[in-house]
């Protein structure tokens, strides 16, 4: 009784999430705290990755930002909110997935690509295998290319011009763009 007297007001004032909503995710209690220790994590492996690359300045500054919201924050409603990007939980595996590219970038150091270094460049009519599906948009219309040669040639006005005879219903939006 002396317990349940006790423990009932500080129930209510720590808000409890009962689910995510998310099938396979599950609600972790703590969520604050393992964010914070990931995020740190996080900016620490991601100093083997050279200073002046882009993937390490994004990195930097997207954790650092959002390190510093779970630490001005103490519920995982206000954190969820002022980042705008999803639950706790799934920034959770956000966190943990980045720590595995860190890990990979490290081992493939995409940056240490030569200047001079040529890659193949396969072209469309190369064979696709059967699993990988075509999407190929369809061909462009002629009108299109029409204009687009007269954008290079500074003949655009003639285009137009030519354009408004053949179609007189669509002349007052020509000139008005």
């Amino acid at each position: 009784m002396f317990l349940r007297r006790i423990a009932r007001p500080l129930m209510m004032m720590a808000k409890v999430k009962e689910t995510t909503g998310i099938v396979g995710l599950d609600v972790v209690p703590n969520a604050r705290e393992v964010l914070i220790g990931l995020y740190t994590k996080t900016l620490e492996q991601i100093k083997a990755v050279p200073e002046d690359e882009g993937y390490r300045k994004a990195v930097e500054s997207f954790t650092r930002h959002r390190l510093k919201v779970c630490q001005e924050e103490e519920d995982w409603e206000a954190i969820e909110k002022r980042l705008g990007c999803g639950q706790v939980e799934e920034l959770i595996e956000e966190a943990e997935d980045e720590l595995k590219l860190i890990g990979h970038m490290n081992e493939w150091k995409p940056w240490g690509i030569p200047d001079d270094y040529e890659c193949e460049v396969i072209e469309n009519n190369a064979p696709v295998p059967k699993h990988v599906p075509l999407h190929r948009p369809g061909p462009l219309p002629e009108e299109f290319y029409k204009t687009l040669e007269a954008v290079d040639t500074g003949t655009l006005n003639a285009a137009i011009s030519s354009s408004e005879k053949k179609n007189p219903e669509n002349s007052g939006e020509v000139q008005a763009q």
